[in-house]
């Protein structure tokens, strides 16, 4: 009976009713808490102190109900209040409920939050772009961790089918918060949500802010703040991809949710070295040396974490790179298959790892067919993955189809506007079909795209040559160049010098550089002897022309010995003995490498090794074989490259290799009725 009593004595002094009442507005006041203050980066810890103050004054609430009692004369103590009979006692019990019942409301819409703006907006745009992370770490050094966030965060989003993601290389311009302004960036990437997000790590500590913008108002429609140690932040890319997409009402399939959630290491170590890497790799000069570091990094995170299969994967895909743009060895072929092998073992739906596979087939193994298969499960697991796509564009450019490989980057480039490696690809193909007017604006966009890339600046200066036979563009290009990577700037000042008749001056440029091989020909770094021999043979110092070849010769060798299926080493031996007027073995290996890549499988390469063949031609005196081979060469879109074997009006008329030819009738009548090459604008 007792216990009867006192339970009655709760409820007739309202402590039922306070506690829920009290529960319901903790929670209310906890959400919007933790919803609003990191907006203005309040530290976590106030977050900690309210909750545990409400929960502290909880027991004070209900003592405080159990003792006094509100009424319209104040607070008065409840044993001094009658029974609850009156009309009066009625009215309050309708006042607490209605309390409850508007703190329920609050508390649902609150719990539908993630969700209530698109309730009203269901046919929302799904385009996002995340823009860098703020580095708000003390250790500047911790830039690069900043950016593996974005980048793992991207990759995420990248395998949601359902949102159009932009790529990391198109946001990195806007990496400087103060001049951002989101209706401008929303608009000049063609997307309809804007991720800001900003880093600190203090220690063993990392906190993660991020806030998703509607680009078309600047208003902010969600914001969530992580607090984890370093351990603990692996895999938090999986979990903000999730949110995000469940913010923007995409739907994700049972296959892409375990993908994205999926932490790709347990090691924090790894990540850190994996994360530092990816500039690396995936910069837009494809620079030997950034490669290099890439290898290094990747390979110690692999050796910290064996089961890394993500960290496999773009190892492989930097060897494959290191194979296709610089050294076509046995070596690198072999280990970019083994570790795209090992990546595919260790997670059969890693898209990465389809990709490298695909790299290997392609580049490697010259098997277009295999390489589509592999892209193509590439992009069934990262739809949003624009590179995928790319290499699919440049199979068809090499299998001939030029106008369908233009279109093909050009609809990527309108989905990805600010990607420079999308506007190179671009340049290279409007280039090879020499259609100099768009291959200047494809350029010009490169610049602007990625004011720092080397290659925007060094093409742009070609381009100009090659359209309007000047170098002034070059020089003025070649200016803003600082330092050399791989010996590219000096080799490009030497050709400069070259095109414009002062040999001499070429000679200095060569005898300023401290390198002994810069990258020059394809298929490998170039001898600084050979370009020495070439500026003497120029200038008719055969003598010295001779012993500066003859010092390159074992390098070329040792190349093809190296190498013996490499085409681009073959037809790089080739030329070199022609210029030492070993005229069998010249035309032996130039044959050799139209053999081994003949234009019927490889439009692309495949005309550059005619015209290396032209030129070999030229220099031997089969003059008969030259003139029908540029003739047709002249209308074959491919064969045209910031190299001495170019094939262009400018290239015949302009360069000192070509000299042998300007004597003859035959020279002026390869440019008397030239049958348009398509996209060609002279």
């Amino acid at each position: 009976m007792k216990g009867r009593r006192f339970f009655a004595e709760l409820k007739r002094r309202h402590v039922y009713r306070a506690g829920v009442i009290y529960v319901m507005g903790a929670w209310l006041t906890i959400q919007v808490a933790t919803q609003t203050l990191p907006f203005f980066n309040v530290p976590n810890w106030v977050v900690r102190f309210i909750i545990l103050g409400l929960v502290v004054a909880f027991p004070v609430a209900l003592f405080a109900a159990w003792a006094f009692e509100v009424t319209p004369e104040g607070i008065v103590k409840t044993e001094d209040q009658p029974a609850e009979s009156t009309p009066r006692a009625r009215t309050g019990r309708r006042v607490d409920f209605f309390v409850i019942g508007l703190l329920s409301v609050v508390i649902v819409v609150l719990l539908l939050q993630p969700h209530w703006f698109t309730f009203f907006a269901r046919s929302r745009d799904k385009s996002i772009a995340v823009l860098p992370f703020e580095n708000f770490s003390d250790d500047k050094e911790n830039a690069y961790f900043a950016d593996g966030i974005q980048d793992d965060l991207l990759t995420n989003l990248a395998k949601i089918k359902d949102l159009k993601v932009i790529s990391r290389t198109s946001v990195m311009k806007y990496r400087d918060p103060a001049g951002r302004d989101i209706k401008q960036i929303g608009a000049d990437l063609g997307v309809s949500n804007i991720l800001e997000g900003s880093v600190r790590r203090a220690g063993n500590q990392v906190a993660v802010n991020v806030q998703l913008i509607d680009a078309s108002t600047d208003h902010h429609l969600w914001a969530h703040r992580y607090e984890r140690t370093l351990a603990d932040s692996l895999g938090i890319e999986g979990e903000l991809a999730t949110e995000i997409a469940a913010a923007l009402r995409a739907t994700l399939t049972p296959d892409e949710k375990i993908r994205v959630q999926r932490a790709p290491t347990q090691n924090a170590d790894a990540a850190q070295l994996y994360l530092r890497a990816l500039p690396y790799e995936q910069g837009p000069d494809t620079l030997l040396e950034d490669y290099q570091r890439a290898v290094q990094l990747y390979s110690q995170a692999i050796a910290l974490d064996p089961d890394f299969a993500l960290a496999h994967a773009h190892l492989a895909s930097t060897y494959a790179e290191i194979f296709h743009f610089h050294e076509p060895l046995a070596s690198w072929e072999e280990k970019a298959k083994s570790e795209a092998r090992i990546a595919v073992q260790l997670d059969p739906n890693l898209s990465e790892a389809h990709f490298a596979l695909g790299q290997c087939s392609y580049w490697l193994d010259g098997d277009y067919d295999r390489a589509l298969i592999e892209f193509s499960r590439a992009q069934e697991l990262a739809p949003n993955n624009g590179t995928i796509g790319r290499l699919i564009a440049a199979i068809k450019r090499r299998q001939g189809h030029w106008d369908e490989a233009l279109a093909t980057y050009e609809r990527i480039e309108k989905l990805d506007p600010q990607n420079p490696t999308v506007m190179r690809e671009i340049l290279i193909t409007c280039t090879a079909m020499r259609n100099w007017p768009e291959a200047a604006r494809a350029a010009s966009r490169l610049r602007e795209i990625a004011p720092d890339s080397v290659v925007a600046k060094i093409q742009t200066g070609y381009i100009d040559f090659w359209w309007h036979k000047t170098t002034a563009t070059m020089h003025a290009q070649l200016d803003q160049i600082p330092g050399d990577p791989d010996g590219v700037a000096t080799s490009c000042r030497w050709e400069a010098a070259m095109l414009d008749g002062n040999f001499a001056e070429a000679e200095k440029i060569l005898d300023a550089s401290p390198l002994e091989a810069i990258d020059y020909l394809n298929g490998g770094a170039t001898p600084k002897a050979f370009l020495a021999g070439c500026s003497a043979l120029a200038r008719g110092d055969v003598t010295t022309a001779r012993s500066r070849f003859d010092l390159a010769r074992p390098a070329f060798e040792t190349d093809v010995r190296e190498a013996p299926d490499n085409a681009e080493r073959h037809a790089n031996l080739g030329l070199l003995y022609a210029f030492l007027e070993r005229k069998e073995d010249a035309l032996r290996e130039g044959r050799r490498a139209v053999e081994l890549k003949p234009e019927s499988l490889d439009a692309f390469d495949g005309a550059l090794m005619q015209a290396f063949l032209a030129l070999i031609y030229a220099r031997v005196g089969e003059k008969d074989l030259a003139f029908p081979l540029i003739a047709r060469l002249l209308k074959t879109p491919g064969a045209v490259d910031s190299a001495d074997y170019s094939i262009t009006r400018s290239d015949l008329e302009t360069r000192w290799e070509w000299t042998p030819l300007r004597s003859d009738p035959r020279f002026i009548g390869l440019f008397a009725n030239p049958a348009p090459v398509p996209g060609e604008s002279r």
